[in-house]
């Protein structure tokens, strides 16, 4: 891995030049691919070689693997933001929350070995691309109105419930064999986010 000369901020900004432009999206498109076929870990190399340019261009384009995921999701990532953001005029704050957790379970399954790379990103705090930031923020803003609400209890921060999230997702990828297993899950950690009810 070569040094981190910028952050993924910085490199998920498409290239003016249209011979760099060309590079970056088939750099993408290579990296989907690899990804999807065989997981986050996928050789940097072997997705060079899938765009069919040399190692030091995608390292040009993308200094860290984080920063070509964060590229690549960013999309994806600006969704989950304003599914977050429409959420915040949902009827029920804590329907809300689960609605917006479940999607970003799903969204942390995208590719294998995602989940873990997600949690790093989401607890980034310089390295964030701006898709990135608004999804996070939205997210906040989710809990804190379900907490506002009283439904959800108010010792959780949004680091700590995207961290869940991302697990659920880590745990459900280990038993592919099981596909309700993440729903499952995810409803036993919103269970114990409930707030408890004031003793009468």
């Amino acid at each position: 891995m070569s040094p981190q000369t910028s952050s993924p901020r910085s490199a998920a900004h498409r290239p003016s030049r249209a011979d760099a432009r060309r590079n970056f999206e088939r750099l993408l498109a290579a990296a989907e691919s690899a990804f999807i076929e065989r997981g986050t870990d996928a050789s940097l190399e072997e997705i060079a070689r899938r765009a069919e340019v040399g190692i030091g261009t995608l390292y040009r384009h993308f200094p860290t693997r984080d920063a070509l995921l964060a590229a690549l999701l960013q999309d994806r990532l600006r969704v989950l933001g304003q599914r977050a953001t429409e959420l915040l005029d949902a009827p029920s704050p804590a329907e809300a929350l689960a609605t917006w957790l479940r999607a970003l379970v799903q969204h942390s399954a995208t590719y294998r070995g995602l989940a873990g790379p997600m949690l790093q990103l989401l607890s980034a705090d310089e390295d964030l691309t701006s898709a990135c930031h608004d999804m996070r923020d939205a997210g906040q803003r989710v809990l804190a109105r379900a907490q506002a609400a009283g439904v959800i209890r108010a010792d959780v921060s949004a680091p700590d419930v995207m961290a869940l999230a991302n697990s659920v997702a880590w745990a459900a990828e280990q038993s592919p064999v099981d596909p309700a297993r993440a729903e499952r899950l995810l409803a036993i950690m919103l269970e114990g986010l409930r707030a408890t009810p004031p003793a009468t």
